[in-house]
């Protein structure tokens, strides 16, 4: 939500620097003077409804705006007169001014702006202020896009680190918002280079819906963006963005039921990937040994396996990264718990939820998920009793945000395996009860 508008004093205004700064919209130079008046980039940002770290970065010079919905927010955020920044009248200017004053007003802003214009060297004979709107007209069709690019790379790096403490719920909503504000810059004709980094971006954001979705177990709108996602990657010539969004698509049906739909795109994922030694190339590995072992296919999944482990112990410090789009010793090991725990190499599958366990933080959704892998080797070794009690606290202890989506899923993976025989006995009932809850 905006704070309420900025009012700037009328010397601020009329100073020669601000009104040059307005007249060619050079919002880098607006943002320098009023923070040398005190006014904060949050404090502007906040009046815009812009994010604190791309007024920061306009203000650098490393960001610029480009779109006319933004010039407009920056206007009325910070309650600009139109006419000095080339807008019409502003609705807030009609509800605060009588109509007696509009016409003295109009004439002072109209003086106001000829001075900035003068100050911005864009006045002159009527040929030379021709030559000069050219000028411009050119230099805002070369002009890049890498400062806005900057800032929306900056952006998916925040995103890659996960949850950081947040649920899916409150991820979903941040990047809800983001997206539509990069929407805008989708839609504008850029150049060869820049249009390539923001289809990167694009895949990446896109890639990072998908996966919060996964994980609330929205099936249908998850498999949506992977494929939005896909279409990014394979524009921006990045095949191992490519691969990782496939092996990443791959793990809804995998999840979710349907391990066979799986094998065809991580296989694609796979051939994409290559033999390079890439975080991408480990996760599609990875991958196909878990669909493997879902659909029965023992020697298949152990294969994938082993390639895993080679790809995995090749990686170089850069691909290792705990982030969505690395493949770190810890995320390996989440992917083995379950790979071993489905094959029923129960001691492998141990080995690696400990490990796993000693990587992660005590809360959140990886803990919860290798738990229930825990209590599936329980069940796997005949103590179910054992196995449902642990999946029932399991449910109880994570947070509201997390009892949905994947965990519930894997839960019930567990209740489902359990033979009919068995449902009425008190820690099976426990568990459908606690299921039914979640």
């Amino acid at each position: 939500m905006n704070l309420a508008p900025i009012v700037l004093p009328n010397h601020f205004l009329q100073e020669r620097e601000t009104l040059a700064a307005l007249a060619a919209r050079d919002f880098n130079g607006l943002f320098k003077l009023l923070h040398k008046q005190k006014v904060s980039y949050g404090v502007i940002a906040a009046a815009c409804g812009l994010k604190t770290e791309r007024v920061s970065l306009i203000a650098r010079g490393k960001a610029h705006v480009t779109h006319f919905a933004t010039v407009e927010k920056i206007a009325d955020g910070l309650r600009i007169p139109g006419d000095l920044i080339g807008l019409a009248r502003r609705p807030w200017e009609e509800a605060t001014a009588s109509p007696e004053t509009h016409k003295g007003v109009d004439q002072m802003k109209r003086r106001q702006l000829l001075q900035g214009a003068v100050a911005a060297g864009l006045s002159g004979t009527p040929i030379n202020g021709l030559a000069s709107s050219r000028n411009a007209v050119d230099r805002a069709l070369e002009r890049s896009a890498g400062g806005d690019l900057d800032y929306w790379e900056l952006l998916i790096e925040q995103y890659s680190y996960g949850y950081q403490g947040k649920s899916p719920a409150e991820v979903e909503a941040n990047l809800a918002k983001d997206i539509e504000e990069l929407r805008p810059l989708l839609e504008t004709p850029l150049p060869v280079v820049d249009r390539i980094r923001l289809c990167r971006i694009a895949a990446q954001i896109a890639g990072i819906a998908a996966i919060v979705l996964h994980d609330r177990g929205e099936r249908s709108e998850a498999r949506k963006w992977f494929l939005t996602a896909g279409r990014a990657a394979e524009e921006s010539g990045d095949r191992s963005l490519h691969a990782w969004v496939l092996a990443r698509h791959a793990m809804v049906p995998l999840n979710f039921g349907a391990p066979q739909a799986a094998i065809p795109f991580v296989e694609q994922a796979r051939h994409l990937a290559g033999t390079r030694p890439t975080a991408a190339a480990a996760l599609s590995a990875v991958v196909a040994a878990r669909a493997h072992a879902l659909i029965g296919h023992r020697d298949q999944a152990f294969r994938a396996l082993h390639d895993a482990d080679r790809l995995a112990a090749r990686l170089g410090s850069g691909q290792r990264t705990d982030t969505w789009f690395g493949y770190s010793e810890q995320k390996r090991h989440v992917h083995l718990s379950h790979a071993h725990t489905t094959l029923g190499s129960t001691h492998q599958a141990r080995a690696s939820q400990e490990r796993a366990l000693e990587l992660s933080s005590p809360s959140g959704m990886t803990r919860g998920l290798l738990q229930l892998d825990a209590a599936t080797c329980w069940h796997r070794e005949g103590d179910t009793e054992r196995a449902c009690r642990a999946a029932t606290a399991t449910l109880a202890d994570l947070p509201p945000g997390w009892r949905t989506g994947l965990t519930r899923t894997r839960a019930l993976d567990l209740y489902r395996s359990v033979p009919p025989q068995h449902h009425n006995e008190p820690a099976v009932r426990e568990l459908r009860d606690s299921l039914a809850g979640a």
